[in-house]
């Protein structure tokens, strides 16, 4: 039987990429949009879902599993970007992206883990970044709720190892979707103290993601981690340097890697 997968956030760049790819592999996938009416030219099924909803989450697993009679698989990639100042940005904006990128993929976990459990079979894997093993400037709210589900990933795959349910991630680095449109940019205030430099840091993030690698090299790494016995519990793809950095991280003095990353981001 083929495979059913259920991506969220799957209407546009990387989810769309993956739900294509998956497709054309011979996988049942079902993408999810807030949205779907709104959306044109997709070759898989599109269901309404919003990870902030309760409801919308149950609805959608409870109508992948009556259509298909299983769940296999669940991509928990829908998400959101936030930029700004730690100081300027509003702390209830702070609180939406946690609720989407965090709490989202939490409460999706929580909806397909029953089925998986009863199927005694499962994979889940978690969407996300590259940024979420570094605290960035001007990023540093989206690098903590990727490295969130990162540290909740490790712990829920121990949980649910003895009901032969696998949980990893898969952390992206800067790749050519519509996420900096779609996330939120603290105002640069005319009155800040970081009005300067942080324009400067929005004009290069925005450069990276415009500038960034093709989403289909997401969604190749995904079919290999489906098809893997034994997946890890991390993986990053990304050009040599961001994956590089990582690295760079774990063998360097704090204060050193301080002073590259403020270099790099001019500060």
């Amino acid at each position: 039987m083929k495979k059913v997968v259920l991506i969220t956030g799957g209407s546009s760049g990387i989810g769309k990429s993956v739900g294509e790819f998956l497709t054309e592999k011979g996988f049942t996938v079902y993408g999810t949009s807030r949205n779907p009416s709104k959306i044109k030219n997709y070759s898989f099924n599109l269901i309404p879902l919003d990870v902030t909803d309760i409801e919308s989450i149950k609805k959608a697993v409870k109508k992948v599993v009556e259509n298909e009679g299983k769940l296999d698989i669940l991509i928990n990639n829908a998400g959101m970007g936030i930029t700004g100042p730690i100081e300027d940005t509003p702390t209830d904006e702070m609180r939406k992206v946690f609720e989407t990128n965090f709490f989202g993929a939490i409460d999706m976990m929580k909806a397909v883990l029953p089925q998986m459990r009863k199927q005694q079979n499962g994979l889940i894997i978690n969407v996300t970044s590259i940024a979420g093993y570094m605290g960035l400037p001007f990023r540093g709210i989206y690098s903590a709720t990727k490295g969130a589900l990162e540290l909740v990933t490790e712990a829920t795959n121990m949980e649910v190892k003895n009901f032969g349910i696998k949980v990893t991630n898969v952390a992206p680095g800067d790749f050519a979707t519509n996420i900096a449109s779609g996330r939120y940019h603290t105002p640069v205030f005319e009155n800040s103290a970081y009005k300067k430099v942080y324009q400067e840091n929005l004009d290069l993030m925005n450069s990276h993601v415009s500038g960034g690698s093709n989403p289909l090299e997401m969604a190749k790494a995904i079919y290999k981690i489906i098809n893997t016995d034994k997946p890890k519990l991390h993986y990053k793809v990304g050009d040599f340097m961001q994956k590089f950095s990582i690295v760079l991280k774990r063998i360097l003095p704090d204060k050193l890697y301080e002073k590259l990353l403020m270099n790099h981001y001019k500060l």
